[in-house]
């Protein structure tokens, strides 16, 4: 199923290694500022509007297959 999401990115060394769902851009940002204290400098942190394909976890809640970026 493809739907249009707010996700955190965990970006290291330019590639995207996680993409998490969020229930809005505030909370996205709020995430991200707690992330950023508790890391390094080679790991950013990006909210993001976007297309992306979901899948089901056996728990029943979505998580990202796929970003489809424009």
């Amino acid at each position: 199923m493809t739907e249009l999401v707010v996700a955190l990115l965990m970006i290291i060394n330019g590639e995207i290694k996680e993409a998490r769902i969020q229930t809005s851009m505030s909370e996205c940002l709020k995430g991200k500022r707690v992330a950023m204290r508790n890391t390094k400098d080679s790991v950013k942190y990006q909210c993001i509007k976007s297309m992306a394909e979901l899948e089901k976890n056996i728990d029943g809640s979505l998580s990202i297959k796929k970003l489809i970026l424009e």
